[in-house]
């Protein structure tokens, strides 16, 4: 993570973008020595935006499947698809 004053934000601001492109990570500007935002690519945003949905969707199934919902094992999954999939070339 890096790390910039404000003031570098209005100075630098092709500089900071290309920065946030290139490495990827996130940057903290800060305000009078304190954090007060943080700044990253739309790529990193996007990449990080996707991890939190991916999660959100393991929780939800380690949810249901503590909650006693029905689970099945892989090999009820493989026979089910090859069903699907089957049928579809129909």
């Amino acid at each position: 993570m890096k790390i910039k004053p404000s003031t570098s934000l209005r100075n630098e601001y092709t500089q900071i973008s290309e920065l946030a492109r290139i490495s990827g990570e996130p940057i903290i500007i800060t305000n009078k020595g304190e954090a007060d935002i943080v700044i990253m690519s739309m790529d990193a945003y996007d990449e990080r935006e996707k991890m939190f949905r991916h999660r959100d969707k393991i929780y939800e199934a380690e949810i249901a499947r503590l909650s006693g919902e029905p689970t099945f094992t892989p090999e009820q999954v493989h026979t089910e698809l090859d069903a699907l999939y089957a049928a579809a070339e129909k």
